[in-house]
């Protein structure tokens, strides 16, 4: 597993018995929401937070530059000329995330996926198309791209999948409607789905944040033996396009 995305892993409590892959937003890196953890509630559950560094790449939408994304941005209404090769080369890679907290001995009900705008993307398409149950998603501000496109996953790929959705009202990148429109997908193939939405625009607030850390409480207590332990800046950018 040489060629694993580079990661900055933040462990709550121990031992471990869970775990969390956390994707950031456009232009971000794996240290966006690392202090999130401590906000969380999860303390006393052992578990580890993983956030991954997407590669960098170039972005069509913001002139080309190169910066972490997970996908290349092509069009503001996010529908059209998706880049179906990024996000199936990105899905790989959190995949190989996955299966690296499987061989640390964390069961796949354990562990949840979670990701912020176009992280939130990644996050779903991984947790729909992985052959085991994982424990849930966090999808945070995103949307699936290409109109609530599903990748196709292999035989026996987990469904329904525990969703926790939120959105802001105000989103002026990725507007509220996209988020609905993913809500509504994820229902019609039936995936448990709660959805909250706060007056805000393209970030995260407190409110939103206790959700989180209720909601993944309860997708992360019970269940699974310990595996064995291993030896504010959660907002984009508003000068970038940050689906």
């Amino acid at each position: 597993m040489s060629d694993l995305l580079p990661c900055v892993e933040v462990t709550a409590g121990g031992p471990i018995r869970g775990a969390v892959i956390w994707l950031h937003g456009l232009g971000a890196d794996g240290h966006d929401f690392e202090p999130i953890v401590a906000a969380l509630g999860v303390e006393e559950l052992g578990v580890r937070f993983v956030f991954p560094h997407a590669p960098r790449r170039p972005v069509s939408i913001n002139m080309g530059l190169i910066m972490r994304a997970w996908f290349d941005v092509r069009g503001l209404d996010l529908k059209e000329d998706v880049d179906e090769k990024g996000i199936k080369e990105s899905v790989g890679q959190v995949a190989a995330l996955v299966a690296r907290e499987r061989a640390r001995g964390v069961a796949s009900r354990r562990i949840d996926q979670a990701g912020f705008s176009q992280g939130g993307a990644i996050a779903l398409q991984v947790a729909l198309a992985h052959p085991e149950p994982l424990a849930g998603v966090v999808a945070l501000s995103t949307y699936l791209p290409g109109g609530a496109a599903i990748l196709a996953g292999p035989a026996g790929a987990a469904r329904p999948l525990p969703v926790f959705q939120a959105h802001g009202t105000d989103d002026p990148l990725i507007p509220v409607e996209r988020g609905e429109e993913t809500r509504d997908r994820l229902r019609e193939i039936g995936c448990e789905v709660t959805w909250e939405s706060y007056p805000m625009e393209h970030q995260v607030c407190a409110e939103e944040v206790a959700a989180v850390g209720a909601w993944l409480r309860g997708r992360l207590v019970g269940g699974g033996s310990p595996a064995p332990s291993a030896g504010e800046g959660t907002d984009e950018a508003a000068s970038a396009f940050t689906p």
